[in-house]
């Protein structure tokens, strides 16, 4: 894993769906409530409620908790643990790749750093699902980790993937099919991925949800080597709520 990986220079912004409220109000609801229950356990335990003082203090200590959890996984965890499984796929360099749900290139340039001769494409809606999602982030990011020579940006359905069959030597997702509404649409979203691989070439999706779902499918799809494994601590949105990884590859 190189130094670059584990350090980008670029500003990925927090994760999360802020289309109803902006990320700082959510933000300042979530500290408030947190606040409120500290204060009610303190409250209750100065009054002799033993019980209820307690159970007050670990659902207070289980929301700072899981805010720490989920700012070092959006800000730090999420790089740590995309440069191991990069590493792992052992990339040849000239490689085309595409990050599906891209947002502000996370996954998408830290692949395209390992990609001298190759090009790694990123498709999104660019919807409010991390905090400023839009492709000019993407392009700065790109820009300031010194890729933007290697990168393409696309707007598109992930459910409908504008591209033509077997385009792809690998596909990468992190966090993003869990947001197509229903299981259907989700499933469809991994069959598009499938279809736009070529022989040969391999897929590596990581989500916080459905993944069996996703992993059955693309062994029915007749995809070879599916697997699918926690990818540990620094992958918590919140204590005990894991991400997993699927990877297979086409035939």
């Amino acid at each position: 894993m190189s130094d670059v990986t584990l350090r980008p220079r670029g500003e990925y912004g927090y994760d999360g769906d802020y289309r109803v409220l902006p990320a700082p109000v959510v933000a300042g609801i979530f500290t408030l409530v947190c606040l409120a229950v500290s204060a009610f356990a303190v409250i209750e335990a100065v009054r002799g409620s033993t019980v209820a003082g307690v159970v007050l203090g670990c659902v207070a200590a289980y929301l700072v908790a899981a805010g720490l959890c989920f700012v070092c996984f959006t800000r730090t965890g999420k790089f740590a643990v995309w440069a191991d499984v990069l590493a792992g796929l052992d990339l040849r360099g000239d490689e085309r790749v595409l990050d599906i749900g891209c947002g502000r290139g996370a996954v998408l340039l830290a692949v395209a750093k390992l990609l001298p001769r190759g090009r790694a494409v990123g498709v999104d809606l660019w919807r409010a699902d991390q905090t400023g999602n839009h492709p000019e982030a993407t392009w700065r990011n790109a820009e300031l980790e010194g890729v933007r020579d290697r990168i393409g940006l696309d707007t598109g359905d992930m459910t409908r993937l504008p591209y033509a069959d077997g385009t792809f030597d690998l596909i990468v997702s992190s966090l993003a099919i869990h947001n197509v509404p229903g299981m259907p649409g989700r499933l469809t979203a991994v069959e598009e991925a499938a279809r736009v691989l070529t022989p040969g070439g391999r897929l590596a999706i990581a989500d916080i949800g459905f993944t069996r779902r996703y992993a059955a499918r693309l062994h029915d799809l007749g995809l070879q080597d599916v697997h699918r494994h926690s990818l540990g601590p620094r992958y918590w949105w919140a204590p005990w709520l894991p991400t997993h990884l699927v990877t297979a590859r086409k035939p």
